[in-house]
């Protein structure tokens, strides 16, 4: 086995290890090249845990997300006709992208470029960045052959972000957010030469051609990282924020950011948990913004109707949760874990973010603090002395948490209900109104 291959596998969790298998037997029957780039690979061997699966094929891209959709019962959540690419989410909370291998030509900075089939090399010589420009062959007959035509590799070791072509930022200008968001993720600083060819295109103000359609997209991407605070910050103090929106640029709440990226690491880091932070990003992002001014940015960055109301419904949406949690009835922890544990993720983060209700709080911050990390420490060993039949498992599991729950805590786990709350506070969203 390739050393590559084995690092490779190393990084992967069991269920993405098993969506590259299935990904691998799709290509090979249907005798397509196929390769694992970009973000994988520069995580993989930046030693960072790998999110996304980039694949890429010499071949009918499209065709074979679809056959992989079908026979594993994943979800094509896009589709790109013009690049010929998928985005599929499966069962198990993987993500994946199947992509063709092509060249983009662009008529004019900013514009739609023109798409042909290409081989691998010449997809990775056309990338924004060498560290995205290696790729890992999953042929038979070449599987683990690293291919790195640019030696990103060594820019990797560096931890330096290098720009594949001179003209790249002018080509495509949302690379110059791309820049920000990739350099204060990874740690990375920016190559030298490439410094003077951000310093030559913003001269130019190439950013002033990003359409919002790309503008919304990589503020999707910053939403759901790690550090968004710290990403909004490097653009605000790049000049880049007004791209979103001047009164964004104008009013970044600083201290809202900082407190969702709290809560954030409070979080599982599992894909479905991820994606769900970007309701309560923006919450937290444009806390400031009047309220048209939200609506009227979804509308500028194109965002869906279902994004829109992730952001700007989700306030009405956590009111049911935050009903359960502040009942009195709610007195054992294994009761307020089994609340929190099956409620909607970015409900959870709103009301850790926006709820003044004392109860509300105490309870979630119970969770995370005692009552997640006690069913956390449950071995493979315990776990294994639950007997049921096939269809009560998942019940007598429930019950086995319950008892670990309410055994381990003193018999008073909380304050005596308080008396009944006044008058329902004011929205959040009209607060934020005034």
């Amino acid at each position: 086995m390739s050393d590559y291959i084995y690092i490779l596998e190393s990084h992967l969790s069991p269920d993405q290890n098993r969506v590259l298998g299935e990904v691998m037997a799709a290509a090979g029957e249907a005798n397509l090249n196929l390769f694992l780039t970009g973000g994988a690979m520069r995580d993989m061997l930046a030693g960072f845990r790998i999110r996304d699966l980039d694949f890429v094929v010499e071949g009918a891209a499209l065709k074979l997300a679809r056959t992989v959709a079908g026979r594993s019962g994943a979800t094509v959540v896009s589709e790109d006709e013009h690049r010929k690419s998928a985005e599929l989410a499966f069962p198990t909370g993987v993500t994946a992208q199947i992509a063709m291998s092509r060249q983009e030509k662009y008529p004019r900075g900013g514009g739609k470029p023109q798409v042909t089939p290409a081989t691998i090399q010449e997809d990775l010589r056309g990338r924004d960045f060498t560290c995205n420009a290696i790729a890992l062959s999953l042929n038979k007959t070449s599987r683990g052959l690293l291919l790195d035509p640019l030696n990103g590799l060594a820019d990797i070791e560096r931890h330096e972000l290098r720009a594949v072509s001179a003209y790249g930022f002018y080509d495509d200008p949302t690379r110059l957010l791309r820049l920000v968001r990739l350099g204060t993720r990874l740690g990375f600083a920016v190559e030298e030469r490439t410094a003077m060819q951000v310093a030559n295109a913003r001269e130019a103000e190439v950013e002033k051609s990003i359409v919002p359609a790309a503008l919304g997209a990589e503020l999707k991407l910053i939403g759901v990282e790690d550090n968004a605070a710290a990403i909004v910050e490097a653009l605000a103090q790049a000049g880049l924020l007004a791209l979103f929106s001047p009164a964004l640029a104008a009013n970044v709440h600083r201290a809202g950011l900082a407190k969702f990226e709290k809560i954030v690491h409070m979080m599982p880091g599992d894909p479905a948990t991820r994606a769900a932070r970007l309701g309560p990003f923006l919450v937290a992002l444009t806390e400031k913004l009047s309220a048209r001014e939200g609506p009227a940015l979804a509308k500028f960055l194109e965002f869906s109707k279902a994004e829109t109301n992730q952001w700007l419904q989700l306030e009405t949406r956590a009111r049911k949760l935050a009903a359960v949690l502040r009942a009195p009835r709610l007195r054992k922890p294994s009761q307020v874990y089994q609340a929190i544990s099956t409620a909607a993720p970015d409900q959870v983060m709103f009301l850790l973010y926006a709820s003044p209700l004392k109860p509300v709080q105490d309870r979630l911050r119970a969770y995370f603090q005692k009552y997640l990390p006690a069913v956390e420490e449950i071995t493979p060993e315990e776990w294994a002395t639950v007997e049921a039949k096939p269809a009560r498992m998942q019940k007598a599991r429930e019950e086995f948490i319950a008892n670990r729950l309410d055994r381990r805590q003193p018999r008073k786990t909380e304050p005596e209900p308080e008396p009944p709350p006044p008058p329902a506070p004011e929205p959040f969203m009209a607060r934020r109104a005034r």
